[in-house]
């Protein structure tokens, strides 16, 4: 039997030399001269070595392993498994534009600032460099584009080339002997992107058709939810738990809305209570700074409250650069497992679009009112995402598979928990509470919409009905959903299913700890499917 750390080594260091945008997600710099490789001899190499990896893993005891390797192993067998999946089953490279985004990459050498202005623009000049090959590859894998993909990738290619042209002089004045190696590549990079942002307008002509039709069905998307949530739950109680929870929170936001407004505990009743608190509500100008002053209080109430343990790591609020925007409203980018220069987290918050109509505005920040943007701070920031990722960089196993396997369950069910656990001790009083119970809503018909979209051909005005009047959401946060639910697939259960499974672990706490004590141990052991987690606390 081979020794598995060696084995889980290896493959680590495999898995990170074939996908420079895992490495850059897990903060290793080994490849951060090159982009990804999508031309079709490059993915059969690929699929080839995860094959040999699967077949190395399957040839490991894992009952004779320590619990902590026995986790490892089904980790990074599961990661193996669905790396396999997706390159041969799913084949988004074949199909999404936004598979071949070099933005992100880009803009992860130009921002962070782990290493000296000099050493980050030599990596840089390499993916610049890179770019011309890599969308010539994806203009010949690409096939039979989904409208929806192509409308979104067009904004975030132009804002790669925005990115590019507004960011590299800044860069280079740190460091301007490397001038005459950089700007080349960055022009010839900025007239490929928007020559791809072009080339995918054509494809958008009303004579261009239609393009596939962006939803999986539901065999692909089964196999393909199995390997993101990485738990026993059938697609079908899934979506029988989502139901049964919709009718539920239901009840709780109808008994909390009388508490504002009185009256019946009815769906009038929290209209009403909802459409008070988004009178209270921020604009393009002042969402940032709102989320700033919310975050501060967050943080105070969580070490007064002694809820989880702090970390002095730094989270800066920004604008979400251009070439991100078009999927969420927000995010947490914090730096991975295996970074080891001191470099902040960013949560971001993308502002309305500059064509979207006055109305369209409105209804946007109604919906991400004063009390809501609270609510998002909690999530995103603290003590969710931002405190979670801090305290998973600091765990050190026998091997690195734990900073490799990201489980997005565990990840999006404890920032779920922790509005939950905010709210209910009182955080920004009565106000949050009910725009929590909302975002409960949401996030259980974010579980109904994936699965209903893509294996039950849910239309649009129905998906629009049942965010609206189910989850009293505002039009133009419904709209955004839907686009949403068709431009993923799976990660939209990612939430309902992950909140479950936490918020079930939490409950399980022994008598006698303290509450910070068993989150901190919670939060102590990476970020692993949350199945993992009861053997990891001892629980079983």
């Amino acid at each position: 039997m081979p020794p598995f750390v060696p084995l889980a080594e290896r493959i680590v260091d495999a898995l990170l030399a074939s996908d420079p945008t895992l490495a850059s997600s897990v903060g290793d710099h080994g490849v951060d001269d090159q982009l990804p490789d999508r031309s079709v001899e490059a993915v059969a190499g690929q699929v080839a070595m995860l094959r040999d990896a699967a077949h190395a893993l399957s040839e490991v005891d894992a009952e004779e392993l320590e619990p902590p390797e026995q986790v490892d192993h089904a980790v990074l067998s599961a990661s193996v498994d669905r790396g396999i999946f997706e390159l041969t089953e799913v084949r988004g490279h074949e199909w999404n534009p936004l598979a071949h985004n070099p933005g992100p990459l880009l803009y992860a050498l130009l921002d962070r600032p782990f290493a000296p202005a000099d050493v980050r623009l030599t990596s840089l000049a390499g993916r610049l460099a890179a770019v011309p090959d890599a969308l010539a590859t994806a203009r010949a894998v690409l096939r039979d584009i989904p409208r929806v993909h192509a409308e979104t990738a067009v904004g975030q290619f132009d804002g790669a080339a925005a990115l590019v042209r507004a960011q590299v002089p800044a860069l280079l004045a740190e460091a301007p002997g490397l001038r005459s190696t950089v700007e080349p590549a960055a022009r010839a990079a900025v007239r490929e992107l928007t020559g791809f942002a072009d080339w995918l307008r054509t494809g958008l002509r009303d004579d261009a058709g239609p393009g596939r039709d962006p939803r999986l069905g539901r065999r692909l998307w089964e196999a393909q939810l199995w390997h993101t949530l990485d738990t026993e739950l059938s697609a079908r109680e899934v979506l029988d738990r989502a139901w049964a929870n919709l009718d539920r929170v239901t009840e709780e936001i109808r008994t909390a809305a009388v508490e504002l407004v009185g009256g019946p505990a009815s769906d009038r009743a929290v209209r009403q209570a909802l459409n008070l608190l988004a009178d209270e509500h921020p604009d393009d100008a002042s969402i940032v700074p709102l989320a700033r002053l919310t975050l501060g209080d967050a943080t105070d109430f969580v070490a007064d409250a002694e809820l989880v343990s702090l970390v002095d790591d730094l989270c800066v609020i920004k604008e979400m650069p251009e070439h991100d925007r078009g999927v969420a409203v927000a995010y947490c980018d914090a730096p991975g497992p295996l970074e080891t220069a001191e470099v902040p987290t960013y949560y971001c918050i993308a502002p309305t679009p500059a064509d979207w109509s006055p109305s369209r505005t409105e209804s946007f920040y109604r919906e991400y009112n004063d009390h809501m943007i609270r609510n998002l701070t909690v999530h995103e920031a603290m003590p969710g995402h931002f405190l979670q990722l801090a305290h998973a960089r600091r765990y050190r196993g026998s091997s690195r598979v734990r900073a490799l396997g990201h489980s997005g369950p565990f990840v999006e069910g404890w920032a779920v928990y922790a509005e939950q656990m905010m709210a209910e001790r009182g955080f920004g009083g009565l106000a949050v509470r009910l725009q929590q119970l909302k975002m409960q809503l949401r996030l259980t018909i974010n579980a109904l919409l994936d699965q209903l979209v893509h294996c039950e051909e849910m239309s649009e005005s129905d998906g629009l009905a049942l965010m609206m009047e189910r989850g009293f959401q505002e039009e133009g946060e419904a709209a955004g959903k839907w686009r949403r639910a068709l431009l993923t697939s799976t990660q939209l259960s990612t939430y309902f299913v992950g909140y479950s499974q936490i918020a079930e672990i939490a409950a399980r706490r022994p008598a006698g700890v303290p509450v910070r004590q068993w989150h901190d141990a919670m939060l102590a052991h990476g970020s692993p499917p949350p199945r993992h987690l009861p053997v990891l606390l001892g629980l079983i």
